[in-house]
């Protein structure tokens, strides 16, 4: 079956979906994204994502592309086209098409929108969970608006490709004081020897994952207390557990930090917990 992108209004075959090139999301990353998990025929933690995707486009004085009821409805539409019963839908809106100026457009120039999904393999996903990744660290050289889900992922590109030829899986942006930041395309977290999980402030400095804050919600019904707070490079190694959620990645423990082994080397109990219950607990929404 032919994949089906939607753009600008029209659901056509992926292999010919494009956009001008005077897009501004084209010629200066103007523009934000969203990625939802698709679990199980169900759209994971909609609302959330679109409360966010609405933070953004309004932090960048992007309007919307159409009402919010209409785009969850063709979110919806995108992941039945393409027969996704688990994987993932993505959402793009840019400025929209204009010639090219650093300043902004006509006010009453479309925004652009792109959404696609595609399918996953959960069994690689659980494959991955029980052995566990490995992380470096990078030294922290994005913009202060991180804060914000933008488009603009050099930085995070040029991290996450250190990673892979290093033989691992993600990057942790590092402070200069040596505190984590957060990973290429992940938030960070750790468990203290007492069980406590630990992950940074998200008022400033770090995106707030979605799924990291779905967390809150699963830690809570399993009893366990999570402290915000920066926690150091050091720390992390010398942790329980070490793991990372996004909404590709759910919850994946992290084994290694910069060749290191993290505790025993292997994923921890809690971190696997956190995993299994998410999907009883995140919002669901059906696709069909």
């Amino acid at each position: 079956m032919s994949r089906i992108a939607y753009v600008n209004g029209q659901y056509i075959p992926h292999a010919n979906a494009g956009v001008h090139i005077e897009d501004r999301g084209y010629q200066f990353a103007d523009g934000v994204y969203e990625v939802c998990e698709v679990a199980r025929g169900n759209i994971m933690d909609m609302t959330r994502h679109l409360n966010r995707l609405d933070r953004s486009l309004s932090e960048l004085r992007i309007g919307w592309p159409m009402n919010r009821k209409a785009l969850q409805s063709v979110i919806a539409e995108v992941v039945r086209r393409n027969r996704v019963y688990n994987g993932m839908v993505y959402l793009q809106v840019t400025r929209g098409v204009a010639k090219r100026d650093h300043v902004f457009p006509a006010a009453n120039t479309p925004p652009s929108i792109v959404i696609t999904a595609k399918r996953t393999d959960p069994v690689m996903f659980a494959a991955r969970a029980a052995k566990g990744v490995k992380v470096i660290t990078v030294p922290e050289n994005r913009w202060e608006r991180v804060d914000i889900k933008s488009i603009g992922l050099l930085p995070n590109v040029m991290a996450r490709q250190l990673a892979k030829e290093q033989g691992a899986q993600e990057a942790w942006f590092i402070d200069p004081d040596g505190t984590v930041k957060e990973g290429a395309a992940t938030n960070a977290w750790i468990v203290t020897m007492d069980g406590v999980l630990v992950t940074r402030q998200a008022e400033t400095g770090i995106l707030r994952g979605i799924t990291r804050t779905t967390i809150f919600d699963v830690a809570k019904k399993l009893g366990l207390t999570i402290e915000e707070r920066g926690f150091s490079v050091e720390e992390a190694k010398r942790a329980r557990e070490v793991f990372m959620t996004a909404a590709t990645t759910v919850v994946m423990p992290i084994v290694a930090i910069d060749g290191e082994s993290v505790a025993n080397g292997h994923p921890g109990t809690i971190a696997l917990s956190l995993r299994e219950a998410f999907f009883d607990i995140a919002e669901k929404t059906p696709s069909c």
